[in-house]
This record gives C-alpha cells, structure tokens and sequence, in this order.
C-alpha cells in the first residue's frame, strides 16, 4: 500500500454558487474550514467591490457572505458579482469591467481566493503544500474551452500550494461517500452544481484495498441550478422588461435582440450589463421601443445592483418548491414588483428540456463505463441542486428509490476532495 502524502493539505470545491474547502487534520480525517465569527463552512462564490480612497488604487473588495453584507449596505455604489466560474471556459469573456478597472477570469479568482483564505480564521496560514481542486466534467457555457479553463485556473492557484491538483468534483465526492461504505459497490455520482451536472460512475472496494475507488466512467452537462433560474427569470421577470416586444426602426418595429435578455438571465452576465456601452444601447431601445417603460424598468434594475435581491427571490421560490407543491414569487425594487404563484408542475414543465439533457448524460456516463443501468449498486447525490424533486426522480425511475443516497450536498466534494490530498500518487485521480 502506498503511503498517503505528508504535510498541510488542502481540498477546495471552488463552485459556481458555494465554495467549500476542507483542511487535512492532524489525525488525517478531514476538517471543514469556518469562515467568519459564526464559523459557517459554506462561503457563497460572489465578489462585492467599492470605492473607498483609504484602500490602495481606491478599490475594495470582499468575498464571500462578507461581499453579500457590503452589497446589502450600499447596493447602488457597488458592483457585486457572482457564479462568475460560469465563465471560465468561455472564449468570448475576456474581462469583467468593474467600476474604471477590467479584470481577467484569473485576477478575478485570484481576489476571491486571497479573501476566502483571509476569513479562514489563520488556518491557511501558511498555505498548505498541496491543494487539490475540484473541476467539473463538462464545463458551463455553449462551448466551452476546457484548455483555457484549465489556463485561468493554473494562473488563479498558481502560488497558492506547492502543489496543485485537479480532481473531478463527482471523483471527490465519490471518495467522500465511499467512506461510509462497508462493501464492494459500483457506485454512480451525480453531483448538481450551480453551473453544472457532472457523473461518475466509481468502483468502490472493501475497505483498507490498496486503491479504495477506480474511475470507470464519466459524462458532464453545463446545465444545472442557473439555468433553472434561467428559466424561472424568464418565465416571471422578463415579460416585464421587454422580452417579445418591439422596437422601431427606420419605419418597421422590429424584436428587441434577444442577447440582452439571455444575459440578464444568467447570473455571471447580469453585473456586467452595467457598463456605458450596454446602457447607451438600453437607452436607446428605450427611447425606440414600442413599449418604453418595459425597458426602463430593464435599465433600472441594472443601474440600482438588483442582481443580489432577484437571484435571491428566485432561489427562495426554487427552494420552497422543493418541498411544496406551490409556492409564491415576489420580488420589488426600482418601480418593478413581481407577484406570482408557481405551482410545481409549473416549474417542472420549465425545466423539462433540461431534465432531459440531465437524463441523457447519465446514458453517457454508464457507456462511458461499459456498464448497464443493472450494474449500478448505489446512487449518490450531491449538490444543492439534487434536492429538486424533478432531478431526484431521474435516479428515481431508472435505479429505484432503495438505491439513492444522499447527505453532505454541499460539503461532500471537499471533503472527497482533502481525502484524495493525502495520496502519495494523484494520478489516477486526477483530471
């Protein structure tokens, strides 16, 4: 058997929503790292800046609830961003424009990092000498560049640890669940992130084997929890700013171009709407469309830093249908109120697209390993977006509800990912 790695070592689920990260203990066992005075080891993925002259270049900037408490203060001199990893693969984002600054994708984790690392209570003080990262199966976006997701990360981490690893998330949550078993099981990972859906498909041996968990197959989907609050934001929000409508020109009236809608629908676009070339171009539909006012209300919830409060609303409805079978929508500000009952089913035929794709992706991952729906022993869950009721039934109906397993949905990748840290050799884990 080899002997596990010596020394700080450190898992970090750096998420599209949440980020997690897990210290390896003294006695080896894996220890959630608490942020702040309450000690929560959830730290939300969102970055707050503002001005403030006492800061050098006249910039603040915080991470995490931290960003969320700032934004909440002064919500219309900030700039608060969030699931900005959603971008990371994507070529057509080259830089976030925040207040007179740009910043790259790496300069951008790299702020986040530092502040998460801060909060850490001194316990990445010094950095660990090995930090192994999680990394989806398939990134998010229309057509992601894994190559150049994989450059920002190497330059967002680089200095961080001596060493610096990747490890696929649903791996690391495998590695997670795998500890609790007493037996041979062919496991099946569904990990549902904020950005995306990724599978793995493990073969877990007894405990104290020489290697506890062997890969035999994988598949992702860069659609998850956002794109569900896509589709509720469009669905409840975007009638009322002007999606469908029209605007004149030269003598005809013409649809409003749909880009401007799709980007206030994802969470890691709609901040950076609020930049002089966007709202010149908002103005001007304003003053052109058929339906003016829809579009005032579009300029007004970008210009006053909405984001924050209507992302919260759609998760509150989100979460509530989880449990209930209706649920009520609300969300006001900047002249813009929006009630609204949704029913589950509602919802459901929403997101029904979606859940297909979900559906079809497990397909590829157990061809991917060679194996049918009959040789999964146990299905495990994880991620917030496994407690929806509509993705828990995909499982449901193909493996039998005795199969599914769950628990830790949003800690079970780093700590997955702090126990394949003490390995001597990565790997065969790694990504």
């Amino acid at each position: 058997m080899q002997s596990p790695h010596t020394g700080p070592a450190l898992g970090l689920d750096f998420g599209t929503t949440n980020s997690v990260a897990a210290i390896v203990g003294d006695d080896g066992a894996p220890d959630l790292i608490g942020f702040g005075s309450d000690g929560d080891a959830i730290f939300r993925s969102a970055l707050c800046f503002w001005h403030d002259e006492a800061v050098k270049g006249g910039l603040a900037v915080e991470a995490g609830p931290f960003a969320i408490a700032e934004y909440l203060e002064y919500p219309e001199d900030s700039r608060f961003l969030q699931s900005f990893k959603s971008v990371a693969a994507s070529a057509s984002f080259e830089s976030a424009s925040v207040f007179e600054k740009r910043y790259r994708f790496e300069e951008l984790g790299r702020i986040f990092l530092d502040r998460l690392a801060g909060h850490a209570g001194g316990r990445l003080d010094p950095r660990p000498s090995r930090l192994v990262v999680g990394r989806p199966v398939q990134y998010a976006g229309a057509r992601p560049d894994p190559a150049l997701a994989r450059s920002r990360y190497d330059a967002m981490f680089q200095g961080f640890a001596d060493e610096i690893h990747y490890v696929y998330e649903p791996i690391s949550a495998a590695f997670s669940y795998a500890s609790r078993l007493t037996e041979p099981t062919t496991l099946l990972v569904a990990d549902f992130g904020g950005g995306t859906s990724d599978f793995s498909i493990v073969e877990v041996a007894e405990p104290g084997a020489a290697r506890r968990c062997t890969p035999l197959g994988h598949a992702g989907l860069g659609i998850a929890g956002d794109r569900f609050d896509y589709r509720i934001v469009d669905r409840l929000v975007l009638p009322m700013l002007g999606k469908g409508s029209l605007y004149r020109s030269f003598g005809k009236e013409i649809e409003i171009p749909r880009g401007y809608f799709s980007d206030f629908a994802d969470w890691s676009r709609l901040a950076l709407m609020r930049n002089r070339r966007t709202m010149d171009e908002l103005r001007r539909l304003q003053r052109d469309a058929v339906d003016g006012a829809a579009i005032a209300r579009m300029i007004a919830v970008i210009e006053n830093e909405l984001g924050y409060p209507l992302y919260d609303s759609v998760g509150r409805l989100k979460r509530a249908l989880s449990s209930e079978e209706k649920a009520h929508f609300h969300f006001a500000g900047a002249g813009l109120e929006i009630e609204a009952d949704v029913t589950r089913n509602m919802f459901e035929t929403w997101i029904a697209d979606d859940i297909a794709r979900m559906d079809q992706t497990v397909d590829r991952a157990l061809a991917d390993a060679g194996l049918p729906s009959g040789a999964i022993d146990r299905v495990f869950l994880t991620g917030g977006t496994s407690l929806i009721p509509a993705v828990r039934a995909i499982f449901e109906r193909r493996f039998g509800p005795d199969a599914i397993m769950t628990g830790g949905e949003l800690t079970s990748i780093a700590h997955g990912l702090a126990l394949i840290a003490q390995e001597e050799d990565l790997a065969p884990w790694a990504a």
